[in-house]
């Protein structure tokens, strides 16, 4: 429950905003920062703030405060602390070291060198913002996360919360409508859509009762942006949905988030409680007239339902399936009536347009795609985490100099853009903009923002097909040109993957894309085509390979891969045959060893676990 007081007037609000920022700005000490998160928690973030409360009570620091917050982006050096105000941050801390911290670094102001994070060559860099993961992003949504406790109310107030929304209720609701729409602000749930246009469609609709809705439904593989967000900095989403039920004239909001978060449930639950608590859900709210109330939804996870009229009729307590458009959810939505979808990171976009301005916000990113992206990157890239850039980077910026190049040592392939129903781009492609025209353009798509990078070793077909059954599993089978145009490619993938072409495979894949694309009732069927038709585009030359050389170039199809030892490198230490699940090597110690072909099920063991580069693959 909320400590503040319940607030009847928006003078009321703007006094506590101010005495809290006055607090804030008065604290001269220091604040030890502990990310947490789904992923911090996961990596030991838990260990890591109750080392730091230890020390802390250990070494009597009265002008010492610990925070314990959402994740700040960086996931694979988690878990990690931050000093304020200095900014020093320890990435992939170890909890044994966290009181050398606290007596070194907080009480000493002297850096551990040992523990801060390192480039190749060897050299340390202590401040947050000049880490290569950090210098290239633009953390407009992201970067007070360090700043909040989320489950803190005042936290958020402190740093100047809910400002916004006061901004608006002295605006007309027109108004607010036309600095969103000025902003250039598009939806960030992957149609890319004028925000400000969506918004003026559902104002100018008539109907007693309208709603609003959070599309919290993060269904892609490996993406996470919509998560992190309602987990660190839940209240910048409020205040924005807040901020569009006084535009649009909703009544009743409902925030539709996937069960599998539960931590981003509790906490966005607890918001809800605090700004009910203060007087900011309700009847007659600061006494402007406006009343709104809000619900957290908790969907079942099913892809289809992120979009948007499949969402509706789940929150009707329906099967999530779409239904055809028009009419439009702005027109008839949920239960028949006026109804406005934005995501998670459009929301919290809003908010940061009515605290800066629509001419600020559009001069941020490209003329067509303003402001910044959260993104997902993850996969074979040497780091991995939450990226918020401008929109216009390019992609190699992206892979190389914020993810850090390709693990291992291996060579860039392609990245995967937009989700399971995004598109694969080519190394030839690396200076494309990310933005949704120039994305759109490649064959791929913004989507909600996840990008996966791939390496040399990896099977386009196999990728392909690995998005294909994604999306047949999830498709809601509403609409035969999605139910069975995804079996079909899915089929005819792993035919090919087999080495089992018939002929004409690559042109029947080409005309059932073609005939989901121009049929398929919702955006799901319409874009499942995309990895299928990018990784013919760009890389025909492996599919090729499967069809007539019945070869994998990545070695990964199993069926066209065999596994061998090379006698002249092999000196029988006899570690693959200790590893092979289904004893299919033999030979005695110290002599070399042979593998059955028979017996082989290509687990690839035995490779892995070689030390003398005597496992071959062909």
């Amino acid at each position: 429950m909320s400590p503040l007081k319940k607030i009847s007037s928006v003078k009321e609000l703007e006094q506590l905003i101010d005495r809290l920022e006055k607090e804030k700005r008065g604290w001269k000490g220091k604040t030890i920062v502990v990310p947490g998160g789904t992923c911090g928690n996961a990596r030991g973030a838990g260990n890591i703030l109750k080392a730091v409360n230890e020390a802390v009570e250990k070494e009597g620091l009265k002008d010492v405060k610990v925070r314990a917050t959402g994740c700040i982006g960086y996931c694979s050096q988690e878990p990690m602390i931050l000093i304020l105000p200095e900014r020093v941050l320890y990435p992939d801390l170890d909890p044994a070291r966290v009181l050398e911290i606290v007596q070194k670094t907080v009480k000493k102001g002297k850096i551990v060198e040992e523990l801060l994070w390192k480039d190749p060559a060897g050299k340390t860099i202590s401040k947050m913002e000049e880490l290569p993961y950090y210098n290239k992003q633009k953390r407009m949504i992201t970067g007070n996360t360090e700043n909040l406790d989320p489950n803190s109310i005042s936290d958020y107030l402190a740093i100047g919360g809910y400002r916004a929304y006061m901004k608006a209720l002295n605006m007309t609701p027109e108004k607010v409508i036309e600095e969103v729409k000025s902003s250039g602000l598009r939806g960030r749930g992957g149609a890319g859509f004028s925000t400000g246009m969506k918004w003026e469609f559902a104002r100018k609709a008539e109907g007693d009762i309208k709603y609003i809705i959070c599309n919290g439904d993060e269904g892609d593989p490996g993406a996470f942006m919509d998560r992190n967000l309602l987990e660190g900095s839940p209240h910048s989403v409020l205040e924005g949905l807040l901020i569009g039920a006084y535009a649009i004239g909703a009544s009743k909001g409902y925030l539709y988030i996937r069960k599998e978060y539960p931590l981003a449930v509790r906490t966005i639950r607890n918001a809800l409680t605090q700004i009910r608590d203060i007087g900011l859900l309700g009847e007659n709210i600061l006494g402007s007239g406006m009343s709104f109330e809000l619900e957290v939804y908790e969907g079942a996870g099913a892809f289809v339902c992120g979009e948007e009229t499949a969402l509706m009729a789940s929150i009707e307590g329906r099967a999530g399936e779409p239904r055809p458009r028009p009419p439009f959810p702005a027109q008839s939505g949920l239960w028949e009536k006026p109804t406005n979808i934005n995501n998670v990171k459009s929301w919290a976009n809003v908010t940061l347009i009515m605290n800066k301005g629509a001419d600020w916000y559009s001069k941020v990113g490209t003329e067509t795609s303003t402001g910044t992206m959260l993104f997902s990157l993850v996969g074979k890239s040497n780091n991995s985490g939450l990226v918020e850039v401008p929109m216009g980077i390019t992609l190699k910026e992206m892979i190389f100099d914020i993810g850090g190049g390709i693990a291992n040592g291996n060579k860039f392939k392609a990245i995967q853009t937009g989700g399971p129903s995004g598109g694969c781009i080519p190394e030839s492609l690396l200076d494309l903009k990310i933005d949704y025209d120039s994305l759109t353009k490649a064959g791929a798509m913004m989507g909600s923002g996840g990008m996966i990078v791939m390496d040399d070793k990896t099977c386009m077909v196999d990728v392909a097909g690995y998005f294909v059954k994604f999306l047949m599993d999830e498709s809601c089978g509403k609409c035969a040109p999605c139910r069975e145009g995804l079996v079909q490619m899915d089929i005819i993938l792993e035919r090919i993957k087999r080495g089992e072409d018939r002929g004409g495979d690559i042109e029947l894949l080409e005309e059932l894309a073609s005939v989901m694309k121009d049929a398929s009732l919702c955006a799901l069927g319409q874009t499942a085509p995309n990895p299928i038709l990018t990784t013919l585009k760009y890389f025909k030359d492996e599919y090729e390979a499967h069809i007539i050389d019945k070869k994998c170039p990545a070695h990964v199809c199993k069926a066209l891969i065999t596994y061998s030892i090379d006698k002249k490198k092999c000196v029988g230490c006899t570690l693959c045959a200790t590893k092979c699940p289904v004893n299919a090597i033999s030979g005695t110690a110290k002599k070399p060893h042979t593998i059955d072909p028979e017996e082989c099920v290509k687990c690839g063991m035995c490779h892995d676990v070689c030390n003398f580069d005597a496992v071959e693959v062909v």
